[in-house]
Formats: structure tokens, sequence, C-alpha cells
């Protein structure tokens, strides 16, 4: 029996849910964007090279109010599974040591293109650069209306495929939470995550630009709320980098008096440090021209801004000579070398933000087909519902698991 499928959003999930229902002959598929183009978020995802999974997805990875309702998603279309399909419509991934996905060409226009191409289709219509403004559900039926006033009826099915509101530049929207609001659907709090984390800025301030590797730890006083190590970028308002973004749902959501703690030279111990720092200020350098300064105790180990940033902090100044600091210098100096803290004030919005916590109500809908539990003939996909994972390509993965359990349609 013939039914006509609206999928209203066209950016990953979209694409590929509107895929999946081409596969049944019986469907004719109406997909709907209201960008002038199909895929826009999709090109901006992996700094322009399109990070589309990780070897590594499971559930641990995602997080919402019910972590486990992606399982069942997952399992119907892995890593392994979405590979082989993005293999057959001619993209050539590489997978990188840490287990992120890439497409070989380094682009994500070349994820956008074999998807674009396969949507060539005879029983696929693309209504794009016009928004849905209303959809009902009337009978057994939907009926939408969009914002140029066009009105389609007798729709059988919907997937709602629109995303979440982070990116805003790149088409994050509101629509997808109002539309199922409209039909009796909750959500939960949106938050931006994966995004850059605001603290005070004094001391960043004078290390914008300034990269350095290092072991984070986001504390609610003694509580810690999460962990993580890699490279952060100082800015003028914080901190930022791929370290930072995997922390920066529990900074978004973690409320009031957090504390980001740095360890600056992780693989040493406070005592180590404070021999090393012990070594340098006690070195006998007669044939220095001039005589070193407080300032370049960590030349060697540290960014030198950094460095002074952190002679500063302990109260000292860069300019006093090295030989001068005191036993007691030198340990508040490895103390705050192994842990330099950073009042968090909060994180950039979701302009900024790759992702959106938050989202659908994931008890309202049903695991195992991505079907209303309120709507019969009503589905939700990707970013949408209360689901949002760790960067690295979980997300994408989401995406595309999601999008292919919604878009059977079952």
């Amino acid at each position: 029996m013939s039914q006509t499928v609206l999928i209203v959003g066209g950016g990953a999930a979209g694409m590929l849910a509107a895929l999946t229902a081409l596969e049944d002959p019986q469907n004719t598929v109406l997909l709907s964007e209201r960008q002038a183009r199909v895929g826009r978020k999709l090109l901006s995802t992996g700094n322009g090279r399109c990070n589309l999974s990780n070897l590594h997805a499971a559930p641990h990875h995602y997080h919402g109010r019910d972590p486990d309702f992606c399982r069942y998603a997952l399992e119907q279309f892995p890593v392994s599974s979405t590979l082989a399909y993005f293999a057959a419509l001619g993209l050539e991934t590489v997978t990188e040591p840490d287990g992120k996905i890439y497409p070989r060409s380094n682009m994500a226009n070349s994820v956008l293109d074999v998807l674009r191409y396969a949507l060539e289709h005879p029983r696929l219509h693309l209504l794009s650069g016009d928004g849905v403004a209303d959809l009902r559900k009337k009978g057994d039926t939907f009926a939408v209306t969009f914002l140029s006033g066009e009105r389609y009826t007798n729709i059988d099915k919907v997937i709602l495929a629109c995303g979440g509101v982070a990116g805003s530049k790149v088409g994050g929207v509101l629509d997808g939470y109002k539309l199922a609001k409209s039909l009796g659907h909750h959500r939960t709090a949106l938050y931006p995550s994966l995004v850059q984390i605001k603290t005070d800025p004094t001391y960043p301030r004078a290390l914008k630009g300034v990269k350095t590797p290092a072991r984070l730890t986001l504390r609610r006083g003694s509580r810690v709320l999460a962990e993580n190590e890699g490279e952060i970028l100082f800015t003028e308002y914080g901190v930022s980098g791929p370290a930072v973004f995997e922390i920066s749902r529990y900074a978004s959501t973690g409320g009031d008096g957090l504390t980001l703690h740095l360890d600056l030279w992780a693989e040493k111990s406070a005592e180590e440090i404070l021999r090393h720092l012990r070594a340098r200020r006690d070195a006998k350098k007669a044939d220095a021209p001039t005589e070193q300064t407080a300032g370049t105790i960590f030349a060697g180990v540290l960014h030198s801004r950094l460095g002074q940033v952190v002679v500063k902090a302990a109260g000292l100044s860069p300019a006093a000579a090295l030989r001068a600091l005191t036993e007691q210098d030198l340990t508040l100096l490895a103390g705050l070398c192994k842990d330099f803290p950073l009042p968090v004030t909060g994180t950039c919005g979701f302009d900024q933000a790759q992702v959106t916590a938050g989202g659908l109500d994931t008890s309202e809908f049903d695991p195992h087909t991505l079907q209303s539990r309120l709507i019969p003939g009503l589905y939700a996909c990707g970013e949408l519902l209360d689901v949002d994972g760790d960067c690295g390509g979980y997300n994408l993965q989401w995406a595309w698991s999601s999008a292919r359990l919604a878009g059977r349609l079952l």
C-alpha cells in the first residue's frame, strides 16, 4: 500500500532517514529543509573534515535522561554497518588511531555529496528554502503548512529530524521542539554541549592563543564532575580545545560553584616538579651574560607565557632573580603547576556549541522504532531527541543509527 512520508529536516539524520524510507518502493518521500540546501551543518563538523563516526561508539559514550535509550538503534545500525552503507554510496573512509573516522578526502563535502547524489530519486521531492509553520494530525493522516503558505495533506508518516538548537549559524533551530510540542510532546532542558568553557578571564586573557597539554578536572568543591586529558587552548574568555569540549557538557549542566583545575605537567608528581625547579634555581651558570629571572623557571617545560603566568599566580615577580626564590616559593610553584584553578563562569552559547544536550523526552518514544508513544505515525531521530554523545564522531553515529531506525517506519 503506497504512503507519503514527510521528513522535517535535511541534515545528516534527515537525509539518511529519507534514503532509508525510499528503500520501500511503496513510499513517496517529501524531504523538507528550511535552508536553501540540505546538509549545511554537516559541512562544519570535524573542522570541515567531517568526523562521521567513531569505532568505539557505544551507549557509555552518550548522555541524556535515559542514556541507554540509544542502545537498540546503535546495535541495529552499528559503526560497521554505517561504513558499509557509505562505502556502497561511494565514500572511502580512513580511521585514526583514536577511533575517529573521516572521509579519505579529508573533506566534509565528500560525505554530503554522496548523500545528495543518492537523494536524486524519482520518489523523493525536496522542499527546500521553506520552514514548517504548522503540523497537525487529522484522523489517520497529517497535514503540514509551510511558512510560505504552501500546504500538504494526507501525509501518512512524519519523521522529525530537525536537529537541535546548537550551531544556529549553520542551521540550528527550535523548529523540531515546537512542532513536537504542538502535538503534545515534551522536552528536557536544553544546554550547549561540545563548546568552550568560560572562566574568570584574568589569566586566560593573558594567555590568549596559547596551547598546552593538560589534565583537566571539573569540580564543585571536593566533588569531581568530569575529568579529561589533552590539548587545551586559552582564549580571552576561558578555555577551548578538544579536551575542553569533551567535559563541557558537565560545565553547561552543572550549575554554579564550579572550578576547572588544570594539571599543567601531568606526567610528573608535585615532588618531581619541585626537584626540577630546585635544580633550575640552583644551577650554576657563571658564563651567562645576565642573571636568569623567576619568569624563566619553567623554561623548557611550559610555554613561556604560561610559565610567567604561573609565577604571577604564585604572587611572585617574573623579573625577580631566579636564585632568590625560596623553598616555599618553589613548593607553591610546583603546587600551582599541578593544580592551576580557574573558577568557571559558564560556557559559550548555542551559537558556538556543536551539539545540544537535552531534547525531546525519550520516554515518549519507542526505542525499538523511534515512533511516538503519543502520536501514531510520528517519529523522531538524531539530535532532536534527548541523546547527545561525546566529542569525536559519536553524535553523527547517533544521527545515522537513529535515522536508519526511524526511516524503516516500523
